[in-house]
């Protein structure tokens, strides 16, 4: 039986307000709360409200046989508890169905599995304990920011036990091999894979509503029809898409709402199947390996990281937040952890992208070099902030010591628990 497996992104970072030169020492609040609170509003009304309310409507018509996986980053969930909780109860609602997968990824959207694996690692704990807390359900697979991926990242994401990952299935990489089926890691073969079919995805989120496509308009009918042609053998089809296209990128007068309302009907009268990626990973066995030497990712032709890292301004900045996150992981501040955070977020390094001169895209800046300017002048406040808890005259040995203490302390409060459970078990036992 052939089996579509949909997956949706939903992020929002907190955007940088306006801040000069002379703010630096002056002004420690960085951020934009009016734009915030404007964009969260604004998206959440023509998408991500209509379209939970749809993705149930789907879920209840089919019977439970229509599933989908969504990755939200943290800096949205934050967004949405603040301006529009709503949008967190359609989720929970959906979430109770049974029918709906939360994958794991970095808090912050951010591009930290390129920089430092303790802090990559950190925040996908922490995203991981956020879907935890909002909807009780612990992510077993993970999908990085903008599906980066390459062998390095996915030993981390082995390491920490989850079953699967989500990638960007690039024809440099795949060469000859079909993205419809699943695949592995070479470097840890336990952990599976699952590509995304670029024609099929961009099908719907790029060309769904080009009237100069030769396959306008795109009907329910016709797509479940392209995939029952595929091969008999590739059972498999990831569409790996932003929440954003139902309602923002396609707004609803463009018909997108109801493409998704029909699919699910026409797709069963094709014998296609609904699944989350846990249960493509359970169902399907993987067919071979897939080798990414250099990280890959779902933007632009090139499907590699220029659209953040491929100029100097990106080169800096990035640069410059790597070198500072030993001490910031030493501190105890909760608002300096709290913007460490929100500083790392890929948007702030996608504005500064020169790869498209003229087109302004999503950024709030007039150009790149506006936005490398405002984010240097906020990180140069912010590393102020950092050297005054731990002076740049300590030297990284003294801090990795400390880490060192601050780790080994650590460890021997888990094992005095672990102690302390076991005594608890035995006196528990013994009253019994």
């Amino acid at each position: 039986m052939k089996t579509i497996c949909f997956y949706f992104q939903l992020h929002q970072p907190f955007r940088l307000k306006r801040y000069r030169f002379f703010d630096i020492g002056n002004d420690h609040y960085y951020f934009d709360d009016f734009q915030n609170e404007e964009i969260i509003r604004d998206i959440a009304n023509r998408c991500y409200l209509p379209a939970n309310k749809l993705m149930l409507e789907m879920i209840k018509a089919s019977n439970g046989r229509f599933k989908v996986a969504f990755s939200i980053s943290g800096t949205a969930l934050e967004q949405m508890e603040i301006y529009t909780p709503e949008v967190i109860d359609g989720f929970r609602e959906m979430t109770r169905t049974g029918c709906v997968e939360f994958l794991a990824e970095t808090y912050a959207h951010s591009l930290a599995s390129l920089g430092e694996a303790e802090e990559f690692e950190a925040q996908v704990t922490r995203h991981s304990d956020k879907i935890s807390d909002l909807f009780g359900i612990r992510p077993k697979v993970f999908r990085n920011t903008e599906l980066i991926y390459s062998d390095d990242i996915s030993e981390l994401v082995a390491q920490m036990g989850f079953d699967g990952m989500l990638a960007e299935g690039a024809k440099h990489v795949l060469g000859w091999k079909s993205p419809n089926y699943v695949y592995t890691s070479i470097v840890r073969p336990g952990l599976k894979l699952l590509l995304k079919n670029d024609r099929f995805s961009e099908d719907i989120s790029i060309r769904f509503k080009n009237y100069g496509w030769s396959e306008y308009p795109l009907t329910a009918s016709k797509f479940a029809a392209w995939i029952a042609a595929m091969p008999a053998e590739e059972q498999i089809t990831n569409l790996f898409m932003n929440y954003d296209v139902l309602g923002s990128f396609h707004a609803a007068n463009t018909g997108i709402f109801d493409f998704f309302r029909y699919l699910p009907r026409h797709a069963e009268e094709h014998g296609i199947g609904f699944r989350t990626p846990s249960e493509v990973f359970a169902l399907l066995k993987p067919v071979g390996s897939i080798s990414a030497p250099y990280p890959m990712s779902w933007v632009d032709e090139e499907k590699d990281c220029s659209s953040w890292l491929g100029n100097v301004l990106q080169q800096e900045a990035f640069g410059k937040i790597k070198q500072i996150g030993e001490r910031v992981r030493l501190t105890q501040n909760r608002r300096i952890l709290q913007d460490w955070n929100y500083l790392q977020s890929s948007d702030h390094f996608y504005y500064m992208n020169t790869k498209h001169p003229g087109e302004k895209g999503f950024s709030p800046y007039d150009n790149p070099y506006e936005a490398f300017n405002n984010y240097m002048n906020v990180l140069s406040d912010f590393i102020v902030r950092v050297n005054a808890q731990f002076p740049s005259s300590i030297e990284n040995e003294e801090l990795n010591s400390l880490l060192t203490t601050i780790k080994n302390q650590g460890e021997e409060i888990e094992r005095l628990r672990r102690e302390v459970e076991k005594l608890r078990k035995k006196a528990a036992e013994k009253k019994s």
